[in-house]
């Protein structure tokens, strides 16, 4: 059976990675890439080691090693000491049931905390408050000395998976299918304490939620295991709009939603959220979904953008997207907007505009009226990284520098633009040569 994915061929024009550095050191699944600054990032995994490398040369600045078991969840804590000089930290959870700062400067083990009763599966780090958070089978909030300022009574055996800081110090935090709000409130007692309360239970997901994006300080968006993404507002928590049910194209859209019973799990799940002021880019299945905020609807979308479940997704600065995915590919893909024809009216809704759904006749006309003022988009593969074996579980876009991405087959790859490093040796080359006098250079 012929795959339906887009391929691209020899000639990638606007494909500026040519260039690969292979990152050895790992010894299982790496499925954590965290950036510390303009040119240093962190990688971690099944191993339960943490590598720092150099972004720009691949060189291995340190190996960390304190944890047992893999890591499960890893984020980036700066220090906001007197200094002008930032102190890099990195805090990594593991399902050994401890929690680790490091200091990226040194590479050193800066403290422990063993006090956790099952594994944190997310951290989240509060700059504004100086504070941060573990979720686990409770919510735990720290200072910077790693003291337990309070924590929340046991959740649930699945605990917390995910969790989103939103505006006046409240958190969101994702327990299977609920999103529970949590407000942190300053002690009374005049110390520099924290109370940590429940302010609201969202219950309008039907299934797992899996991911969180926020989008600015009045919107967040989630996703569900089968297909539903919510937009929230961040600051009353009411849902803005809802969108459900990623049918593949095949589905007839008289069929009950039951059929949804029969779809592999992973073909509607969403996977990862990122988002811009003016859109979400959402990783479903094996297919990217562009979303937008202001319009309530899909603007344009491909089923198909790998072979295997899309794992994560990010927009780069211009109209460009990177995916990542199981079958072990990285694709760039460019937003582009083309010529709209007269159409038939169009139901409203997310799916609904690919031919899915119910919708009646104010809805028709509505839908009708936005499609022939609005411009239709669609996403052109322009880019395909082949390096990795395994699944590509994560990536870090560093702009000039390239692009990090982290598999399964233990390894990192460091994606380059070939001009740019061919004009830097080049550069290179004559700054010896000028060096050595071998050839006067004036500027």
């Amino acid at each position: 059976q012929k795959s339906s994915v887009q391929t691209i061929g020899e000639e990638q024009i606007q494909n500026p990675y040519t260039e690969l550095v292979v990152l050895k050191g790992h010894q299982d699944i790496v499925r954590f890439l965290v950036q510390i600054d303009d040119c240093r990032f962190a990688s971690a995994g099944d191993d339960g080691i943490i590598f720092l490398w150099n972004a720009q040369t691949g060189e291995r600045l340190f190996e960390l090693h304190g944890h047992t078991h893999k890591i499960t969840a890893i984020a980036p804590f700066y220090s906001s000491d007197d200094s002008e000089e930032k102190n890099h930290l990195i805090l990594t959870a593991s399902a050994d049931r401890t929690v680790i700062v490091w200091d990226c400067t040194s590479g050193r083990q800066v403290q422990k905390v063993s006090c956790f009763h099952s594994t944190v599966k997310c951290l989240t780090v509060l700059q504004r408050l100086d504070v941060w958070l573990s979720g686990g089978s409770d919510l735990c909030v720290w200072n910077r000395k790693l003291d337990l300022l309070c924590k929340t009574s046991h959740l649930t055996d699945a605990g917390i998976s995910a969790l989103l800081e939103l505006p006046k110090n409240c958190v969101a935090a994702a327990v299977g299918k609920e999103l529970i709000i949590f407000r942190l409130v300053a002690s009374n007692d005049g110390s520099e304490g924290w109370n940590v309360l429940e302010v609201k239970r969202l219950v309008d997901h039907q299934d797992n939620i899996l991911s969180l994006v926020s989008v600015n300080d009045l919107t967040f968006v989630t996703g569900s295991h089968v297909g539903e993404l919510i937009v929230w507002d961040a600051l009353d928590w009411t849902k803005q709009a809802s969108e459900c049910n990623f049918w593949d194209s095949s589905v007839h859209p008289d069929l009950q939603p039951e059929i949804k019973l029969s779809q592999s799990p992973n073909e509607t799940s969403v996977q990862h959220l990122t988002s811009d002021e003016e859109c979400v880019f959402a990783a479903v299945g094996k297919g990217i979904y562009v979303y937008n905020l202001q319009m309530k609807r899909v603007i344009a979308c491909q089923r198909t953008a790998h072979d295997s479940s899309v794992l994560h997704i990010e927009k780069l600065p211009n109209r460009q997207l990177i995916s990542c995915s199981e079958d072990g590919s990285v694709r760039i893909w460019e937003l582009r907007e083309k010529q709209q024809l007269p159409a038939e009216p169009v139901p409203t809704g997310f799916f609904n505009m690919w031919g899915f759904g119910r919708a009646n006749k104010q809805a028709n006309q509505a839908a009708k009226k936005m499609h022939e003022n609005t411009p239709a988009y669609f996403l052109e593969l322009v880019g395909d990284l082949i390096g990795h074996s395994s699944a590509v579980q994560m990536f870090l876009y560093f702009g000039d520098l390239g692009l990090a991405t982290c598999s399964a087959d233990h390894l990192i790859i460091l994606w380059k633009d070939g001009e740019r490093e061919s004009r830097l040796r080049s550069l290179t080359l004559f700054q010896k040569l000028a060096q050595n006098r071998d050839l006067q250079c004036k500027f």
